[in-house]
């Protein structure tokens, strides 16, 4: 089974390195915001980089949606923010956008909490995504194993 999947393994340093590289897009950028939301699970290391590198305030919401290697279900919102966001501009950060169903669910749920703005901000989005994020870093089209997954994906691909 290995073989089908075309893996991409990310280290911690590299991680760091991109994870600060795309802070530093989103200060130079100028554009100013009152929250960083991280979506869980891997938007949260993100989430953490990019509050602390604009000076804001983060929090986070959970969403689960993949079930294996590019196996995917309906994402659903497990649990939500413990911050109000009304009248506030919101950076919404992910690890990645696959096809961008995950991004559209959250969306559509953060913007009945009737914030002035929400921006979105991903290290990688898919070739084949149909969501464009505000901000990213890379177009990738492998299924990258950050450094938090590294177990849990040995285990999916040796099944």
């Amino acid at each position: 089974m290995a073989a089908k999947h075309r893996l991409w393994h990310l280290g911690w340093a590299r991680y760091g390195t991109m994870a600060n590289s795309l802070a530093s897009m989103v200060k130079a950028k100028g554009t100013k915001f009152d929250i960083v939301i991280g979506i869980a699970r891997g938007g949260i290391p993100l989430a953490m980089v990019i509050a602390d590198a604009i000076e804001v305030r983060m929090d986070i919401i959970n969403v689960k949606s993949y079930t294996g290697i590019r196996q995917r279900g309906k994402p659903m919102i497990l649990s939500t923010l413990t911050s109000g966001i009304k009248g506030k501009r919101v950076l919404l950060v992910d690890d990645l956008i696959e096809e961008g169903e995950t991004m559209h669910t959250v969306l559509g749920f953060l913007s009945k909490e009737k914030p002035l703005e929400i921006r979105t901000a991903v290290l990688f989005k898919k070739p084949w995504s149909k969501f464009e994020p505000d901000f990213y870093l890379k177009v990738v089209d492998k299924w990258i194993v950050f450094p938090w997954d590294r177990f849990e994906t040995r285990r999916i691909v040796n099944k």
